[in-house]
């Protein structure tokens, strides 16, 4: 069994809008010291629309971090007192415009358990109305609808590689028949 490491000190060196970070310094199982940056990030969310012919609703946005325009689920961090069903269903109306009858939880993972604290939600959204998308004003999106199988012919090809859409789409695929697509 893998050792803990135990924290010897902690420093909080920013605190942002949407993330903090933090030095710690540890001792390993061994004894010896080292030194761990962690990004601070709430939990999220991230669902699968799925409409009733059984196509995926994604979003394309512009990333600055990677200085370039992503196809991604629609996906969004969770509000102090939100349950993340509701996140994924405010999420889902803001980027999309859609609404759901259902919310099935698939699954979650880390993001980046390396350095980062988030946690993401994976829901699949099924029963869908459309209706008029709410972006954040920091949000330019556009809407690319396919069948979810083009979608993971995607995800194989490379045209779709934001990790969190990524594992969503496989998550969901793995559910096969039991979501009735």
């Amino acid at each position: 069994m893998v050792k803990e490491e135990r924290t010897i000190s902690s420093e909080q060196i920013f605190k942002g809008k949407v993330l903090g970070l933090r030095v710690e310094t540890v001792s390993m199982p061994t004894g010896r010291l080292s030194v761990r940056e962690i990004v601070e990030h709430g939990a999220s969310v991230v669902v699968v629309p799925i409409t009733q012919d059984g196509e995926v609703v994604l979003v394309r946005q512009y990333r600055k971090a990677v200085e370039r325009t992503l196809l991604e689920a629609p996906a969004g961090g969770i509000e102090n007192g939100e349950s993340p069903e509701d996140a994924a269903a405010r999420e889902l109306r803001e980027e999309t415009g859609y609404q759901a009858e259902r919310f099935i939880r698939v699954g979650g993972f880390w993001s980046s358990p390396g350095f980062s604290t988030e946690y993401m939600h994976v829901f699949l959204a099924e029963g869908l109305r459309s209706g008029t998308a709410l972006p954040e004003e920091d949000e330019i999106i556009q809407l690319e609808i396919v069948p979810l199988a083009q979608s993971l012919d995607m995800v194989r090809s490379g045209r779709i590689e934001d990790a969190k859409s990524v594992a969503a789409l496989l998550l969901v695929d793995g559910l096969g028949n039991e979501s009735g697509q």
